[in-house]
């Protein structure tokens, strides 16, 4: 695997791999890479000649109380596993070259980016959708592969690719979860081993909801509700838990069909996030 620092140095190589007829695949991550990131890799070498990986801490999405500066960074681990895993490039770039100037430009998928995490993390959907913006003009994939678990940010960065004509297909790739439930992430390290006991209470909850819509009937807000003073019994401080509609995260009614329960919540200082996508009428029945 070769791994490169400066922009000049990707493009270069990009450019050969273009001279050479080969289609690319592009995970891009913030590092402290879990098998969910390793499944996104895993997933690209089998439909692409070349896999992109990039490992870059954005510091616009994160907000002025939040863990840009403790959050983990393990770049000798990583490297370790995407060689491990067959990725082709790794991008490593600094904040230097990422923003060599103050940026002047942004990019917001308005109304998307103010709904559940954007509403209490102002400005961070903003954030990611310039750094993604800034990663395709510079990686130029076939294919962007993203994860299923963040699904509010899955659903910005396909808007703001669809608005700007950005020609590459979005995958996403289904969470990877531990054996309990609980959804990979890179903050789960932050979690006691208390905390790590309850944490996977928050997936079983998305499953109680999700089995309690199938039978209907339609009260959305009761079964939430329910559920809710479960996990608040239990420790967690919810910011939202909602049932969606897939196509807009907009609150679903009984007419849609497609839907996603999303849900954020602290659980001491750690934030963790999780959703379960079903349709009505045929569903994922997988429990834990």
């Amino acid at each position: 695997m070769q791994t490169v620092k400066t922009i000049k140095a990707l493009r270069a190589t990009i450019r050969q791999w273009r001279q050479a007829g080969q289609s690319i695949a592009f995970v891009p991550t913030m590092g402290n890479l879990h098998d969910g990131h390793i499944k996104l890799v895993e997933t690209a070498r089998h439909q692409a000649d070349k896999v992109v990986v990039s490992i870059f801490v954005n510091p616009t999405q994160f907000g002025p109380n939040e863990d840009f500066a403790s959050y983990p960074r393990t770049e000798s681990q990583d490297q370790d596993k995407l060689i491990a895993c067959g990725a082709d490039l790794l991008f490593l770039p600094t904040v230097e070259e990422m923003y060599p100037q103050p940026l002047q430009t942004q990019v917001s998928v308005k109304n998307l980016s103010i709904l559940h995490c954007g509403a209490s993390r102002p400005g961070h959907f903003d954030g990611v959708a310039v750094v993604v913006c800034k990663l395709l003009n510079m990686v130029q994939p076939d294919l962007l592969l993203l994860g299923e678990k963040d699904f509010q940010q899955l659903a910005v960065i396909r808007r703001m690719v669809t608005d700007l004509n950005i020609p590459v297909e979005i995958q996403g790739v289904p969470t990877v979860r531990e054996t309990d439930g609980l959804a990979m992430s890179s903050r789960n390290g932050y979690l006691s081993e208390s905390e790590r006991q309850v944490a996977p209470l928050l997936y079983r909850s998305l499953l109680t909801v999700r089995d309690a819509i199938l039978k209907g009937p339609d009260d959305y807000r009761t079964i939430i509700e329910r559920q809710a003073e479960v996990l608040q019994r239990a420790g967690f401080m919810l910011d939202y838990f909602q049932v969606c509609r897939s196509v807009d995260l907009l609150p679903a009614t009984a007419s849609d069909q497609n839907l996603v329960v999303l849900i954020a919540a602290k659980l001491g200082k750690t934030r963790l996030i999780d959703n379960l996508y079903f349709s009505r009428q045929l569903a994922d029945r997988t429990e834990f």
